[in-house]
Parts: C-alpha cells; sequence; structure tokens
C-alpha cells in the first residue's frame, strides 16, 4: 500500500526556460556586463559561494538597489561569526517594497482576505498613503531610529503598514500573532522592550469569535516600556485607528547602515526563552530579493500568496515581495474552514500565481482525498512552496496529480534565523520526487561529518553552512558579547554555522533533509531521520499523526524507540494495526526503523506554525517537567503535553 517513488523526475524546464525566467535576466546580464557566462545552473550556484563579493554585488547592480551612500566594499570581512556586508552604505528596507517596480500606482498591490471582515484590495498609491499617515503617527508618539514597535496582530494590511512605517523611521518592528498566549508574548518582548504596542481586540477563527482584549491589557502590564498602546478595532470594525489619521507630513524613509536592525524574529521558543533574533535592512533585502525573483521567478505579473501568521518567519518573507513588482495576497483565519478546499478556492478567487504552504497542510490535504483542481479555476497557477517539514514523495506526487502537472513545485526549507530558504527550487532545474532541488544561490550548504570534515555524496551529515550570507542575523538582542550568539550556531563546528537539520546531499545535486539532528534516532550507532518515519506512518488512512521519539540506555545499550499514534476518529491502535505499522516499517525502511513501542494518544504537541515537538516530547518523557521543557504559550495544543506527562510517570519505555 505504501511506494518509495524518490528521485522520479515530476517536472522539467521548458525549452526557452532562460528566455523568459527572472534568472535567465540575471543570467544575461552577467554574461553581458561582466563576461561570465555559465552553463547551467550548477556553475552558476559555485560561482556564487566561490566569489561572494562578486555575487552579492552582482545582484546589489542587478535589482539597482537604492543607497543614500555607497558601499566602500561588498564583504569587508568575511569570517563567521562577524561577517561584514556592504559597509559605509545607507539604505531603507521599506523604500524598496514601496517602490513596486514595474508596478504602476493604481494597481493593486495587497489583496487582504479574511474570515473576520470583508476582503480589502489596496494599490500601490494606496499603501504609501497608509504608510505615509502610519510613519506620521508613529513620529507623533515619539517613535525614532532604534526604539521598537511590537504589534500583537494578524496577517492583515494594517500589520504589513505598520512594520513598513515602523522600518521607514529606522525603528525595530516585532510581531506577534494574536493566538499566542499571555506568557509566549511577554517572553518575547520583555527582551526587546517596545515603546509602542499596536494590538487587535480579536479576531474570527473559523466560526469562533476570540476576544482578546484581556490578553492585551496582560501584555500592557507586564510591559513597563510601553509608552502608548494603539487598539485596533478589528472584530467590531467601527473605530478608526490613530495610524491613519490624516496629516500632511511627507513620506520619507530614513538612511540607515545595512546592518540597522529591521525586525526581530523569535526562535519557536518551544524550550526556554525565544531567541530575540535580530536581522537587518541589507541583509534581509538583499536575500529575499534574490530569492523571490530568483529562486521563486516572481515579478510583476504575478501574485503570490504563502498561508502564515505574523509570528512565523514566512510572513516577513511573503510581504516583501512587492519589492520585486508581485503583489502579495493575505489571508486571516482557520485554513480548514468550512473545509480544507477553502485556501484552493481562494487561489481561484484571488488570482494567486504562486501559493505557499507548509508540508503538513498539502499531506493533509491529500489524506483527506482532496482533488483541488476538481474544486477550483487552478489554470493560473504556476508555483507552488512548501515549508516547515520535509515533503515526502507521496507530497510531490499529489502535487502533480491532484493540484496540475504544470506547476513548479518547490520544496524549501531554511529557517527563523536567516529569515529565508538556503535549499529549495529554481526554474532551471528538474523536480525530482520527495527531493529538494537544489541549494538556493549564494547560500554554500554542505553536509559535515561530526569530525567537521565534509560528507560524501549520498551520506547522511550536519547541515551545515560554510560561508557567511548577508542575512544572518546581525545578533541576538542584547546579547552584547555574542556568546548566546556564538553558542547557537558555532560552539559545534569553530566558524561554521551548524543548522541543525540532518542533510544528504544526491549524486545529482539535490538534497533530502530527515528531521531535526537535535531530535536524534540512533539505533546501533545508526542515526536516522525523523520525516522517513511519518511518511511510511502517516500513510495509513486509520493514523493522523505521529511522533517518534528515541531514548537513549544510560548504561550504553540500544535504547527504546517510541512511535506515538493519533488514529483516525473511526479507528484505534490495536494489534492487527500495530502490525501493519511495524511490516510497513520494516519493508519500506529497514528493521532499524520498527520501533519497540508503539502508543496511541490524542494529540502530537505541534507549535503554533506546525512543527512537531519532537525535543521537547522527549525531555518530558525523560522526566523534564512539562512547563520546563516547552513553551505552552508557543503551542497549538498545549493541553496535549500532559498525556506525555502522565506517560512518562509510567515505567520508562513501556508506555503502558
Amino acid at each position: 500500500m505504501f511506494a518509495m517513488t524518490a528521485g522520479d523526475v515530476l517536472w522539467n524546464p521548458p525549452h526557452d526556460v532562460r528566455e523568459t525566467t527572472r534568472i535567465g535576466g540575471f543570467l544575461d546580464r552577467l554574461r553581458a556586463e561582466r563576461g561570465l557566462d555559465f552553463a547551467d545552473y550548477a556553475a552558476l550556484w559555485q560561482w556564487s559561494v566561490d566569489d561572494l563579493p562578486a555575487f552579492w554585488g552582482a545582484l546589489w547592480e542587478h535589482f539597482e538597489v537604492i543607497a543614500h551612500t555607497e558601499p566602500t566594499a561588498v564583504l569587508a570581512d568575511a569570517t563567521m561569526p562577524g561577517a561584514r556586508w556592504f559597509p559605509g552604505a545607507t539604505l531603507n528596507y521599506a523604500e524598496h517594497v514601496l517602490r513596486a517596480p514595474g508596478r504602476d500606482d493604481a494597481d493593486v498591490i495587497v489583496s487582504a482576505y479574511s474570515q473576520t471582515r470583508a476582503p480589502i484590495d489596496l494599490t500601490v498609491a494606496e499603501l504609501r498613503e497608509r504608510v505615509r499617515r502610519a510613519r506620521a503617527a508613529l513620529r507623533r508618539l515619539g517613535v525614532g531610529p532604534g526604539d521598537r514597535v511590537a504589534a500583537y496582530a494578524p496577517n492583515i494590511p494594517e500589520t504589513f503598514v505598520l512594520l513598513l512605517a515602523s522600518a521607514s523611521l529606522g525603528a525595530v518592528f516585532s510581531s506577534c500573532a494574536p493566538e499566542f498566549g499571555t506568557r509566549s508574548v511577554v517572553d518575547r518582548w520583555q527582551q526587546i522592550e517596545p515603546v509602542v504596542l499596536v494590538a487587535v481586540d480579536g479576531y474570527v477563527y473559523g466560526s469562533k469569535t476570540i476576544d482578546r482584549r484581556v490578553e492585551v491589557a496582560a501584555i500592557r502590564a507586564a510591559l513597563p516600556s510601553v509608552r502608548h498602546l494603539v487598539e485596533l478595532s478589528y472584530v467590531a470594525g467601527d473605530a478608526p485607528s490613530v495610524l491613519d489619521e490624516e496629516t500632511d507630513e511627507p513620506l520619507a524613509f530614513e538612511p540607515v547602515p545595512f546592518d540597522h536592525p529591521l525586525y526581530v524574529l523569535y526562535s519557536s521558543g518551544t524550550t526556554g526563552l525565544p531567541k530575540p533574533i535580530v536581522h537587518g535592512h541589507g541583509g534581509i533585502l538583499l536575500e529575499h530579493l534574490k530569492n523571490l525573483a530568483l529562486q521563486h521567478d516572481l515579478g510583476p505579473s504575478d501574485r503570490f500568496f504563502w498561508f502564515s501568521t505574523t509570528g512565523w518567519m514566512m510572513w516577513n518573507y511573503l510581504v516583501s515581495a512587492p519589492a520585486v513588482g508581485s503583489s502579495i495576497v493575505l489571508f486571516d483565519g482557520d485554513p480548514g474552514a468550512p473545509d480544507l478546499g477553502a485556501l484552493w478556492r481562494l487561489v481561484a478567487d484571488a488570482g494567486i500565481t504562486y501559493f505557499g504552504t507548509s508540508a503538513p497542510f498539502l499531506l493533509a490535504c491529500r489524506k483527506a482525498g482532496l482533488v483541488p483542481k476538481e474544486i477550483a479555476d487552478l489554470s493560473g497557477l504556476r508555483g507552488v512552496g512548501s515549508t516547515g517539514a520535509p515533503l515526502p514523495p507521496e507530497g510531490y506526487e499529489w502535487v502533480y496529480e491532484a493540484v496540475g502537472d504544470g506547476v513548479l513545485l518547490t520544496s524549501a526549507s531554511g529557517g527563523t534565523d536567516v529569515c529565508t530558504a538556503f535549499v529549495g527550487g529554481v526554474p532551471l532545474l528538474p523536480v525530482y520526487s520527495g527531493e529538494i532541488t537544489c541549494r538556493a544561490l549564494g547560500a554554500r550548504v554542505e553536509a559535515f561529518r561530526p569530525d567537521g570534515t565534509p560528507a560524501p555524496v549520498g551520506e547522511l551529515g550536519e547541515l551545515v553552512i560554510t560561508a557567511p550570507m548577508p542575512s544572518m542575523p546581525v545578533g541576538f538582542w542584547n546579547d552584547k558579547d555574542g556568546s548566546r550568539y556564538r553558542e547557537a550556531y558555532f560552539d559545534t563546528y569553530p566558524g561554521v554555522w551548524r543548522h541543525g537539520d540532518w542533510l544528504t546531499i544526491t549524486e545529482h545535486g539535490t538534497l533530502v533533509i530527515t528531521g531535526r539532528s537535535d531530535a536524534t534516532l540512533n539505533r546501533g550507532g545508526v542515526r536516522l531521520g525523523t520525516a522517513e518515519f511519518y511518511s511510511v506512518v502517516e500513510s495509513f488512512d486509520e493514523v493522523v499523526d505521529s511522533l517518534v521519539i528515541h531514548l537513549e540506555d544510560p548504561a550504553g545499550g540500544p535504547g527504546t524507540l517510541m512511535l506515538f499514534i493519533v488514529p483516525a476518529p473511526d479507528a484505534t491502535l490495536d494489534e492487527a494495526l500495530r502490525a501493519r505499522i511495524a511490516k510497513e516499517l520494516r519493508s519500506a525502511l529497514s528493521p532499524r526503523h520498527v520501533p519497540d513501542v508503539m502508543t496511541q494518544v490524542a494529540a502530537v504537541p505541534r507549535t503554533l506554525s506546525g512543527k512537531k515537538l519532537e525535543v521537547p516530547v522527549k525531555r518530558i518523557l525523560t522526566g523534564t517537567p512539562a512547563e520546563t521543557a516547552a513553551a505552552k504559550g508557543a503551542l497549538v495544543n498545549p493541553e496535549s503535553l500532559t498525556e506525555y506527562e502522565l506517560l512518562a510517570r509510567l515505567t520508562p519505555g513501556t508506555g503502558e
């Protein structure tokens, strides 16, 4: 019932791909202006990581970056951590987003759909006007360069406008989705001490209206740095905002250094305080210009969508798209309401040309037997993006069978830490089932053995980045000596960024990520990735979700491999299903993948961005209290941890 088909070619570039894509235009310019001629993507990638100053300098010119002060160099110091990019340059991220190249003032640049209110369209001129007013309002509230502005708000135009207004002033932006619990928000914002808090009164999720006024009051009370609370009447919709008041003050852009803080993103916060990751104006601008235009092939004719909340870095990535001329489509609400076809119908309704989502969403659609092309007109869709977890072969095949055989599917991986994908897709290369297409330009991604040497082709290793990228963090907020930053990424391999994923580079240059390396399953000295477990186990109709954990034996024995199963509503984890799962794991993967224990549970704990909590659950099962092992406010289902606490009190490794 389960067939592994990794490596099958599912899509090939058209014959005229170099003439019709933005990366083709970049190649033409390199040839015409720099005398550089690359036979294929592999050669272009190699140059982009071998000659970082030439590559990033060429990008700066190609996208006509507006510099108020010109840089004295491209890369003054390539040491990691501490690489110095474009010293002397001053610019402003918001200026480039609002430039919207290739678009007229009357063109719609933002389309916002919500379960709370009616759809909203903003033209380029209207977006600039809203930012102008919001910028003036922030100035009246005393906000200036370096001040922090916090938004407890969903994926709506007001949040986007606030980001741009803050950036235009040189202020530092930070957002949390309103579904975040009070503790999670306070844990984030107490670290950065915002002076202005902008918050909604609530939101509608599916058929439920969620009132957040109590949470907003508690958040403000816990943040003495906040001088002004700006309330947005989102649910009621009847109160004007001070951010939209009339003013004669012109729109302007504060010139800031390349590495001036733009916004603070946070690690998921599943354990301990979330890391406050500071990203700079220049690094984010260049990285997003490159990835959106050259890897995703987005331009002025596109309408770009990625399902995200404002608490996930994909929102920050999405809203950069006007900088390459693309319109953006925002959505706030339950993606499964009234059913899993809702977002696919939105593709047709909103004219989306590039649809981005998470791997779990695509797999859920497949599991439900959904065929999007039968319920919506997807003829205008040319790209599908997947991230948040590895997409297995059956996810790829479902996209090409149920969505459309002509779309370019990009499975991408990166992180909040770099606010981009360093491996993903490109229109120049074929799409292989179950494999990430390529390493992104300018990202020297490699697989390392434990001793710090490169892993051979086909061998599992630690995903590392061995050369600097401009969007690597400026640092962590208030980490004055840089010790937390170094510990997070550079302690394992000095001078090399260790990301925390298992990676295999294949013989044709594609990549396979098989889970977090800090959630290692080590069976008899063999490292096993978690993604392949889930691919097999969750292919069963009787299984809704699953979680696999390996508990080491302190005495040096083989340890205990535990598989937790969330059965479908009409199923149960009986001996027959256990036997079928074990047989399939043995035949599809290996005998080492057969768990010692299978336990039925009500739910798998997940973060608000949909990631499974493998490491925190492992800590709970080995005796760490749930309150310490996981920040419950960062979870979509915090109540699920109770079941694992109960299991931890039983005989270790039995679940009985």
